[in-house]
């Protein structure tokens, strides 16, 4: 189905639907995607639809030249939203098919030997097919305010220490310099997690230990994905 005219309160309100979840249109980090919809916009959505608000003052955040080298290719605006119609329609049937297939107990009349086996083989195939269904693991999207000392500190060497940070459950994303005061810059870099691996505290720990460049690191915002 996707998206349809997003400069109407409809399709606004049915981007703001889609984002209450989201992070960005699609997977974990910017992408063409969200520079097609940014695109179609017309201005800023109403404060009441403060998911796609949030995503929009998120989006003005970067310059052209960033977006143009966010990866993915632009397609249609209608292939980015909720998915849905007659494909859905289809994929929920083959479901509903597949579960129809598997008879979990067969019919009363079934009371030989025979009938008994042929239940708990489909049990059995009924048991496989659950178990290959993967587990869901919890993410966040984390954006982090990184703070020098001063304006002679090293940017660069600040941002490679930063992903220097390397562990189970952690993706560094996008980066960008924001300015501060003084011509002092802040590092604002995003990154995704494992929620049952790892945390803003051990992220700031890590960071801070880089004494020589970092002052302090602030959570700037934390998403559920």
């Amino acid at each position: 189905m996707g998206f349809g005219n997003i400069k109407t309160k409809d399709g606004q309100k049915q981007l703001n639907d889609f984002l209450a979840d989201r992070s960005y249109i699609e997977g974990y980090v910017p992408s063409q995607a969200d520079v097609v919809v940014f695109e179609a916009l017309s201005g800023a959505p109403p404060a009441d639809l403060f998911h796609a608000l949030r995503w929009f003052k998120h989006m003005s955040s970067y310059k052209k030249p960033e977006m143009q080298s966010w990866p993915g290719v632009k397609q249609p605006l209608g292939n980015y939203g909720p998915k849905g119609g007659a494909a859905a329609a289809a994929a929920d049937s083959d479901d509903d098919d597949d579960d129809d297939d598997i008879d979990l107990f067969g019919s009363d009349d079934e009371a030989d030997a025979a009938a008994e086996k042929l239940k708990e083989e489909r049990l059995a195939a009924y048991a496989a097919k659950k178990s290959k269904k993967p587990a869901l693991i919890a993410k966040s999207m984390i954006i982090l305010d990184v703070k020098p000392w001063d304006d002679e500190t090293d940017m660069k060497e600040v941002e490679k220490s930063v992903r220097s940070i390397d562990t189970d459950g952690l993706v560094w994303g996008t980066s960008k310099l924001v300015p501060l005061a003084y011509g002092i810059k802040k590092l604002q870099i995003s990154c995704v997690v494992e929620d049952d691996k790892v945390g803003t505290d051990f992220l700031e720990e890590s960071i801070t230990a880089f004494e020589d460049f970092v002052q302090s690191v602030d959570v700037a915002a934390f998403n559920k994905i």
